[in-house]
């Protein structure tokens, strides 16, 4: 159930980012105070996860993966803007980064 609520913030994550980029520097108000209301959606649903019993040091590396990901695809989808190379870069050190935690949390199983 903690995954499925660090999904869920990280999906807000993703909203409060493409709105954010709406609003043009909060020039559009309506569309900055809606990513205002994304982003506090995102922390509060993390909270919960970190309070229901997910490390906090896991549910936000999977959250800010999921928003940095999103955020890249939504990006790219609805604003039409492409990565530069280094940017191809960072994309692969987060997924290697999410790797790395699952192989980190397997092994912490194994000798448990």
């Amino acid at each position: 159930m903690n995954f499925i609520l660090i999904v869920l913030s990280g999906i807000l994550d993703i909203f409060a980012n493409l709105a954010l980029q709406k609003s043009n520097g909060f020039r559009k108000m309506a569309w900055g105070l809606l990513a205002l209301v994304f982003v506090g959606g995102a922390f509060l649903i993390l909270a919960i996860a970190e309070e229901r019993g997910m490390d906090l040091p896991i549910a936000y590396t999977l959250w800010g993966a999921i928003g940095i990901l999103g955020s890249v695809a939504g990006a790219y989808y609805f604003f039409h803007q492409k990565l530069k190379p280094i940017g191809y870069i960072g994309i692969c050190l987060v997924i290697l980064a999410v790797f790395l935690l699952q192989v980190e949390i397997n092994w912490q199983k194994f000798f448990n």
